[in-house]
């Protein structure tokens, strides 16, 4: 795994967004990432924490979500908490917060104050149901989001339950890539126009939209509304995963004929002697065939014949395992850094690499740096 160390002062080759001034406010899930992947992107992010432990409890220190960010401390119930927020967010590009509908205005930390203060703000909003409609002000989290999205009921086998794709669909996929998205696009906006604006980013709404290949497969008829009897959700005998011998998982996505001819071929079947896989009706013949030769072999056995091959398989890895492959050591995908083995910075950018400059921020650790770098001493009286 590579390691990317930041130069002495901690600040390293910031990346795209070098100058870019965020306000995070607390939370969970979503919001961190969202301003983490701003933060890894070289955004200067300043995380707004609140006095006492953390939400989920844990060690902050092993947040990865938080890296890249800067903390401090504020009350948001004190009376001098809002006025400092509102501050921040008046020195400040993008503000990011995570409250229930309501919440930050009751605050004196919602749009129309900080942008009171910064009318060139981009306001960002992270929620499941969004600020509008009849959910909007109940609790929820991924699993409900993406349940009521639809997209729930699409992942799994056909004669069990829909399998829960741990916080990623949603949380992340659903909700934190869009709302980064919608930061980044009003941001541009605002650079043009000097006019800011709120970027109401909901669980429900992205998820929603990550399904649109789906709904024009269904309007064309070649996707049924069921679980586990199409061509990518493991209906497909030739696009879903086969246990091996040993206990392990190989993933197979041969859905080219040219792949689906090498992948049969190195599996060690006869490609004439089986039948039409064209037609969903010889699927079941194809699985069973299919299973029964990967029961052969154990998983890295099977890794060793598909290895460099066109033939579309791959190891079922664990997270562990991932960050020890050879193609993903060799792009730097995982790293080791500040003691914590971890996803590096994506994106790949030619001119401005992004970096791990910082460490998982310890609430409040950076309180005195970021009253000097932000103009802002009273964060110092808050802090005492």
């Amino acid at each position: 795994m590579s390691h990317h160390p930041p130069d002495s002062q901690g600040r390293g080759s910031a990346g795209p967004l070098d100058g870019v001034r965020v306000v995070e406010l607390a939370g969970i899930g979503p919001g961190p990432f969202a301003a983490m992947l701003l933060a890894d992107l070289g955004a200067d992010v300043v995380r707004v924490d609140r006095p006492g432990p953390a939400p989920l409890g844990g060690d902050p220190a092993y947040d990865v979500t938080n890296r890249n960010k800067r903390s401090v401390l504020v009350d948001l119930k004190s009376p001098e908490g809002p006025e400092t927020v509102r501050e921040l967010a008046a020195r400040a590009e993008i503000l990011v917060e995570g409250y229930r509908p309501g919440v930050a205005e009751r605050l004196g930390v919602g749009p129309e104050e900080c942008m009171a203060v910064n009318p060139a703000l981009v306001y960002g909003r992270m929620t499941g149901w969004g600020q509008q409609g009849p959910l909007a002000p109940l609790a929820g989290h991924d699993i409900g989001y993406i349940a009521m999205a639809g997209a729930l009921s699409m992942v799994g086998a056909p004669d069990g339950p829909p399998a829960v794709p741990v916080n990623l669909l949603g949380d992340y996929a659903g909700g934190s890539l869009y709302l980064t998205t919608g930061l980044l696009a009003a941001l541009l906006t605002a650079r043009a126009t000097g006019r800011g604006q709120v970027v109401d980013a909901a669980i429900v709404d992205g998820t929603a939209h990550l399904t649109a290949l789906f709904w024009g497969m269904l309007a064309e008829g070649t996707w049924r509304d069921a679980r586990g009897r199409n061509l990518l959700d493991g209906g497909c005998p030739y696009y879903c995963v086969y246990e091996t011998g040993d206990g392990g998982w190989m993933a197979v996505g041969a859905l080219e004929p040219q792949f689906y001819t090498a992948f049969v071929s190195l599996l060690g079947l006869d490609g004439d002697d089986l039948p039409d896989r064209a037609d969903p009706r010889n699927w079941p013949e194809l699985r069973a065939r299919f299973t029964a030769r990967f029961g052969t072999a154990s998983r890295d056995e099977w890794t060793a014949v598909f290895e460099g091959t066109d033939a579309c398989v791959a190891p079922v890895l664990s997270l562990r395992e991932a960050a020890g492959h050879p193609h993903l050591t060799g792009r730097g995908t995982y790293t080791e850094a500040y003691g914590i083995t971890q996803p590096a910075p994506a994106h790949r950018f030619s001119a401005t690499p992004g970096t791990l400059r910082l460490p998982p921020a310890v609430p409040g650790a950076h309180t005195a740096e970021v009253a000097r770098d932000w103009d802002m001493p009273e964060l110092l009286k808050d802090h005492r």
